[in-house]
C-alpha cells in the first residue's frame, strides 16, 4: 500500500491525479496544508479531516456551476433528503434522532417492537454489500411493519407533539441560513423523506420557530380520525430507496397554513420548468429523488456521516461533492450563493 501526500494549493484546495483519476479534497479547517491518501487495489481516502470536502470531477463541477448560474435562479430547484441530510447525524456525541426514531407513541410495548425493527433493518440500510434490489425489498418490509405497529399501537396527534418536544433531533448548523437564502431567491425546495410528514412538519414548528413558503414536504402522510387517532396512511409507502416515484401530489407546504393544498405561488412553483437541480442527500439511493425530472444540469451533494472507510469511494463516484464527518451546511450555503447571486422575491 503506497502513500500519497497531496499538497494544498493557495486556496486550501488539494488536487491529485492518481492512475488517471481526479480527486479534489478541500479541507474546511483553515491552516491545513497536507492530507494523506492511501491507495490499495481500489483508490480510496482514509480518515479525511473534520469537515473535509471531496469533489469527484472539478472541471465537470465548474461547468455545471457556470451553466446553472447563467440560467439564473428562476430555473433552479432544490431537492433534499431530511433525516441525516438536513438534520444532524451526530448530536452532542450521540447518534442524532430521525423523524421516525424520535417517535414515542405512548405505548411501551409498541415502542419496543419498533425499536427491534430498527435494530434489525438499520444496519442493512447502510450495508455496502447488499444488492440494491434486495435492499429495496428489505426497506419495504421495514416501513410496512413499522406503519402497521403505529396504527395498531394507537398513535395520536398529541403523542407526535410530545415526542418532538422531548426529542434531540436537530438541524445541521447553517440550515436556516440556507432556507432563508433560497426563499430570498424564490427557489423551491422539495424535501423528500422516507419518514413521516406529520412529524417533519412538527419538527419545523418546534425547532425552527419560523416558516418558509418555498418548502414542500414529500413524505409518508398519516390519516387521523376526529379524535386525533391514527387510522391509516395516505398513498403508497415512501421508503429510503423509492423517494422519487410518488410524491408531488402528496406534498404539503411548510408554512403558516400547513396542509394548504394550494402550496406555493403557482407562478413560481412550476418545478417542471426548472431544469437545473441541486440535490442534497446522505445515501447513494437519494440520487433517485431526481429520477423522472427532465433536468439539464444537476449538482448532487452527498453527506457521508459514518462508515467512511467502506463508503467514501462509492459516495465519491456517485455525488459531485461529498461532505464527510457530519459537516455543517455552510458549504452548501456558499454553493447556492455562487449559483444564485442577487436577490429575487416573488411573495
Amino acid at each position: 500500500m503506497s502513500l500519497l501526500h497531496l499538497l494544498a494549493a493557495g486556496n486550501s484546495i488539494t488536487h491529485a491525479i492518481f492512475a488517471g483519476r481526479h480527486l479534489l479534497i478541500r479541507p474546511r479547517i483553515r491552516g491545513c496544508k497536507t492530507l494523506k491518501v492511501l491507495e490499495s487495489v481500489q483508490f480510496r481516502v482514509m480518515s479525511p479531516p473534520q469537515d473535509a470536502v471531496v469533489v469527484r470531477d472539478p472541471e465537470s463541477l465548474r461547468m455545471k456551476k457556470a451553466a446553472i448560474r447563467e440560467a439564473s435562479a428562476s430555473k433552479l430547484q432544490v431537492i433534499a433528503d431530511f433525516d441525516g441530510t438536513l438534520t444532524k447525524y451526530w448530536n452532542e456525541g450521540r447518534r442524532g434522532q430521525s423523524s421516525h426514531g424520535l417517535l414515542q407513541q405512548g405505548n411501551p410495548e409498541y415502542d419496543a417492537k419498533r425499536q427491534a425493527l430498527h435494530d434489525y433493518y438499520h444496519p442493512l440500510e447502510y450495508s455496502p454489500t447488499i444488492p440494491m434490489a434486495e435492499k429495496t425489498k428489505l426497506m419495504e418490509e421495514w416501513w410496512e411493519k413499522t406503519h402497521a405497529l403505529l396504527i395498531e399501537g394507537g398513535l395520536t396527534l398529541n403523542a407526535i407533539k410530545k415526542s418532538v418536544s422531548g426529542s434531540t433531533i436537530a438541524f445541521r448548523d447553517g440550515v436556516v441560513e440556507l432556507f432563508k437564502l433560497l426563499e430570498e431567491r424564490s427557489v423551491p425546495v422539495l424535501i423528500f423523506s422516507a419518514g413521516l410528514a406529520d412529524i417533519i412538519e412538527e419538527v419545523f414548528r418546534q425547532k425552527l420557530h419560523r416558516s418558509f413558503k418555498n418548502i414542500k414536504v414529500v413524505s409518508n402522510r398519516m390519516v387521523f380520525d376526529s379524535d386525533g387517532c391514527l387510522v391509516s396512511f395516505r398513498g403508497k409507502t415512501i421508503h429510503v430507496l423509492n423517494k422519487n416515484e410518488h410524491a408531488l401530489d402528496m406534498a404539503a407546504p411548510v408554512h403558516d397554513k400547513l396542509g394548504d393544498e394550494n402550496g406555493l405561488n403557482n407562478e413560481y412553483n412550476s418545478v417542471k420548468g426548472r431544469t437545473n437541480v441541486l440535490l442534497l442527500g446522505d445515501h447513494v439511493g437519494d440520487l433517485g429523488m431526481s429520477d423522472g425530472l427532465n433536468y439539464e444540469n444537476r449538482i448532487a451533494v452527498g453527506f457521508l456521516n459514518d462508515n467512511l472507510e467502506k463508503s467514501l469511494e462509492s459516495y465519491r463516484e456517485a455525488f459531485d461533492i461529498v461532505y464527510v464527518n457530519d459537516a455543517p451546511m455552510q458549504g452548501v450555503v456558499e454553493l447556492v450563493t455562487e449559483l444564485c447571486p442577487g436577490r429575487i422575491l416573488y411573495f
